[in-house]
C-alpha cells in the first residue's frame, strides 16, 4: 500500500497566509491592544533607563553631589515599580491570547472535520489530522501570544534607541547604525532556507504522529507478528530524518544569530573607540558615553531576539498553512442554502421540519464515479427496494460491495442519476436528516470510551435508563452485561477494547435497537465468534430487521438465503440479482461462490468435530 504523500508547503513568507487568522485573532483584540499598549510603556521605560544613570553620572558623581538624590530615587523607584506592574498585566493577556488562540483553533478544525465527507478520512491517515489539531495550533498560538508581542517590543526599543542616539551624538549612532543593513541582508538570505527546513520539520513530525498513533491502535497485530524489531526500526528510521531536518534548520539559526552578534559586537567596539577618545578631548560628557556603552552592550539582546522571532515568524507560517488547509478542506457531499434554511446543519438541526422516514428507496438510473476514480463502479443502475426489504449485498472481499451502501446513506453522492428516499430526491433534504434514521451495525463495531449504558445511550442520547436495559434484553446484550463486574456501570476502555468483537457487536446492536431507525445497515461479519455469541447475534439480527428497510454486507451467504433480494458485487459491478433460490438455479456467479463457500464451511467443521473426537 503506499504511502500517504503529505502536499508541499513552499509558499515564501505572506502577509495573505497570517491574513487568514484575523477571524481568530478578532474576539481578543482588546487582550492584544492591552498587551501592545503596555510593550510600548515598558520598551519607553527600557529605552530611559540608562537615560536615569547619565543623569546619575553628570548631576551626582561628577560633581560629587547628593543634591536633589531623593527625588530622582523616588521617581526612579516609582517607574521600576510601573514596569514590574506593566509587565505583570501584560504576561497576563498574554496567556489568555495564547490559551484561547489555542483553543478556538482547536475546536474550529474538530467542527469542521465533523463535516468532511467519508473521502477525506479515506485518504488522510489520522495521525496528520492529529498533527494539525494538536502541535500546530499550540505553534500558532505560542507565536502569536508572545511573539508577535515581543517582536513589537524588540521592534520599538531598537527604533527608539536610535532616536535617542542621533540627538545625543550623530556620529556613534551612525556607526551602530551599520549593523541594521547587514541584519537585513542576513535575514533575506536566510529566511528561505530556515523556512524551507522548519516546513520539512513538521511534515515529518506528521509522519511520526501518524506511526506512532498505528503503533499504538496496532499493537495486538504486531506481536501477533513478531514484528516489533521491523516497526521499531522503521520507528526509528522516521526520527533520524527527522533528527536531520531539525539539525539543518538548528545550523541556519546557529550561524544566522552569530552572525548578527558579531557585526554587533565589532560596531561596540568601534563605540567605545571613538566615545573614550571623544570623553578625553571634552567633546562628549562622560554621562553621555556610558549612555552609549549601555545602549551598544543592551541593543544586541533585542536585536538578536527580533532576528530570533523574525526566523520563528518565518517557519510559523507553515504550521498555519497546514491548519488553514484542513480548514479549507471541501466536502463532496454539501446541502444546498435552502435545504440548510429549512432543515439545519449538523450543528444546529430543525428536527421540527423532518419529516418520518418510511424506508422506500429508489436507484433511478444511477452511475457512480469515486472522486479520485477513473472509470464508473456503477452505470445506469436502478433498483426499488420498499420499505421493509431485506437486500443483502455479497461478493468477494474487496469487490466494492460498500459502494451501494454509502450511497443509500449519502456519503457519497451519485455521478449522475437520483436516489429517492419516500419518493423525493434525497438531496432535497438534510445529510442529518438521513443519518439520523440509519441504523450501522459494523463488522467491527466502534465503541466510545465510557461505560456500557452510555454506549448504549449513544442510540437516542434521551434515553431512559429502563428503555436503555429493554433494548439491551431484547437482542440479548444482557448477556454480556451480566458478566461484566460493574453491569452497565462498567467500563468498555478505548474503543470498547475491554471486549470481544462479539461482545462489542451485540452492544452495537443495542444502540441500534434503541434509536429505531427505519434503515438499517448491517456489515455482517461472523466468522472470528464462537458459536454461542453468532447464535445470540442472528437472533439480534432477526429482531433489529423485522419491519425495517435494511441492507446487510454479506459475508457468509448461508446468513441471507432469506434476504428479499441479493445483489452480486463483483470488480465494483454488480452483475447478478435475485433470491438465493433464484440465484442457484441460475448456475452463474452467485452459485459458484456459494458452493465454494459451502464446501470450505463443511471442510472446516469435519476437521473441528475430528479434533474434538482425537482423530
Amino acid at each position: 500500500m503506499a504511502a500517504y504523500e503529505e502536499q508541499e508547503y513552499n509558499k515564501p513568507f505572506s502577509i495573505r497566509t497570517w491574513a487568514k487568522m484575523l477571524p481568530f485573532f478578532r474576539p481578543y483584540r482588546k487582550y492584544f491592544g492591552i498587551s501592545f499598549c503596555l510593550n510600548i510603556f515598558l520598551a519607553g521605560v527600557d529605552v530611559v533607563v540608562p537615560l536615569f544613570q547619565s543623569f546619575a553620572i553628570d548631576r551626582f558623581i561628577t560633581p560629587g553631589s547628593l543634591d536633589g538624590l531623593g527625588r530622582f530615587a523616588l521617581v526612579y523607584g516609582l517607574v521600576i515599580v510601573l514596569q514590574t506592574i506593566c509587565v505583570y498585566i501584560s504576561v497576563h493577556a498574554a496567556i489568555i491570547i495564547e490559551m484561547n488562540l489555542g483553543r478556538d483553533l482547536k475546536w474550529a478544525q474538530f467542527e469542521h472535520l465533523q463535516t468532511l465527507s467519508f473521502s477525506y478520512y479515506n485518504t488522510t491517515p489520522v495521525g496528520y489530522i492529529h498533527a494539525r489539531v494538536m502541535s500546530d495550533t499550540l505553534r500558532i498560538a505560542s507565536m502569536v501570544a508572545w511573539g508577535l508581542v515581543d517582536m513589537f517590543w524588540a521592534l520599538l526599543y531598537v527604533v527608539s534607541v536610535f532616536v535617542i542616539m542621533f540627538l545625543l551624538n550623530v556620529r556613534l549612532a551612525l556607526v551602530i547604525l551599520l549593523i541594521v543593513p547587514c541584519i537585513a541582508v542576513l535575514t533575506v538570505y536566510f529566511q528561505n532556507k530556515i523556512l524551507h527546513w522548519n516546513r520539512k520539520v513538521r511534515k515529518i513530525n506528521s509522519q511520526i504522529t501518524s506511526a506512532y498513533n498505528e503503533g499504538i491502535t496496532g499493537v495486538k497485530t504486531s506481536k501477533s507478528m513478531g514484528i516489533e524489531k521491523e516497526n521499531a526500526h522503521a520507528f526509528f528510521e522516521q526520527t533520524l530524518e527527522m533528527k536531520r531536518a531539525a539539525g539543518r534548520s538548528a545550523k541556519l539559526n546557529a550561524v544566522y544569530i552569530p552572525a548578527i552578534l558579531l557585526f554587533s559586537s565589532v560596531a561596540a567596539a568601534v563605540v567605545l573607540a571613538q566615545g573614550g577618545y571623544m570623553v578625553q578631548e571634552e567633546i562628549m560628557r562622560l554621562g553621555t558615553l556610558s549612555v552609549f556603552i549601555s545602549y551598544a552592550v543592551i541593543i544586541f539582546e533585542p536585536i538578536q531576539q527580533l532576528a530570533r522571532l523574525l526566523a520563528d515568524l518565518i517557519s510559523c507560517q507553515a504550521n498555519i498553512e497546514r491548519v488553514m488547509d484542513l480548514l479549507e478542506q471541501k466536502s463532496n457531499v454539501v446541502d444546498r442554502a435552502d435545504v440548510i434554511e429549512k432543515y439545519g446543519d449538523a450543528f444546529s438541526p430543525k428536527q421540527e421540519n423532518w419529516e418520518r422516514i418510511k424506508g422506500d428507496i429508489v436507484f433511478e438510473d444511477v452511475s457512480f464515479m469515486y472522486p479520485d476514480g477513473k472509470e464508473y463502479v456503477l452505470e445506469h443502475f436502478s433498483l426499488h427496494v420498499p420499505a421493509g426489504m431485506n437486500v443483502a449485498i455479497v461478493g468477494e472481499t474487496g469487490a466494492g460491495k460498500s459502494t451501494l451502501v454509502n450511497l443509500m446513506g449519502r456519503f457519497f453522492e451519485p455521478t449522475s442519476g437520483r436516489i429517492l428516499i419516500d419518493g423525493v430526491d434525497y438531496r432535497e433534504r438534510s445529510q442529518l436528516w438521513l443519518h439520523s434514521q440509519i441504523g450501522y451495525v459494523l463488522q467491527n463495531p466502534h465503541l466510545f470510551s465510557g461505560t456500557v449504558r452510555e454506549n448504549i445511550r449513544y442510540g437516542r442520547l434521551t434515553a431512559s435508563d429502563a428503555e436503555i436495559e429493554a433494548a439491551a434484553e431484547s437482542v440479548s446484550a444482557d448477556q454480556v452485561v451480566k458478566k461484566l463486574e460493574k453491569g452497565y456501570e462498567s467500563d468498555v476502555g478505548e474503543s470498547g477494547g475491554r471486549l470481544s468483537t462479539g461482545e462489542k457487536q451485540l452492544i452495537s446492536f443495542a444502540r441500534a435497537i434503541l434509536a429505531d431507525p427505519a434503515i438499517f445497515v448491517l456489515d455482517e461479519a461472523t466468522s472470528s465468534i464462537d458459536t454461542q455469541t453468532e447464535q445470540l447475534i442472528q437472533q439480534a439480527t432477526g429482531k433489529l430487521l423485522k419491519g425495517h428497510t435494511s441492507f446487510i454486507i454479506a459475508h457468509r451467504l448461508s446468513t441471507i438465503r432469506q434476504a428479499d433480494l441479493i445483489l452480486v458485487v463483483k470488480d465494483g459491478k454488480i452483475i447478478e440479482r435475485g433470491t438465493h433460490r433464484e440465484l442457484l438455479e441460475e448456475k452463474g456467479y452467485y452459485y459458484d461462490l456459494y458452493s465454494r463457500q459451502f464446501e470450505e464451511e463443511a471442510s472446516m467443521q469435519v476437521f473441528a468435530e475430528g479434533g474434538r473426537t482425537g482423530c
